[in-house]
């Protein structure tokens, strides 16, 4: 298994990562941050404290940290779909 880096986290697996949501058209979702727990086709669901929140993606701009604690910034459009099928674009 490769290393999430900040060229390919669109094609990896977003689950046990640090998030944050930096941006959004809907002010609440701003500032939202935890570890990210499970990820649908136009869905983050992040931990956050004792909390789950569902975060949309298309209205969002989230940081992700990786594992080496490099940060990377992701327009949440170019998320949207399934996991599975983000490989294929």
């Amino acid at each position: 298994m490769s290393l999430i880096t900040p060229f390919n986290i669109l094609k990896h697996e977003l689950i046990g990562l640090s998030i944050r949501v930096i941006e959004s058209t809907c002010k609440p979702y701003e500032g939202i941050e935890g570890e990210v727990i499970d990820e649908t086709r136009s869905m983050i669901y992040i931990k956050s404290g004792k909390y789950v929140k569902a975060v949309p993606k298309t209205s969002c701009k989230f940081v992700f940290t990786l594992k080496d604690g490099v940060k990377v910034e992701v327009e949440g459009v170019k998320l949207l779909g399934r996991p599975e099928d983000r490989l294929k674009r």
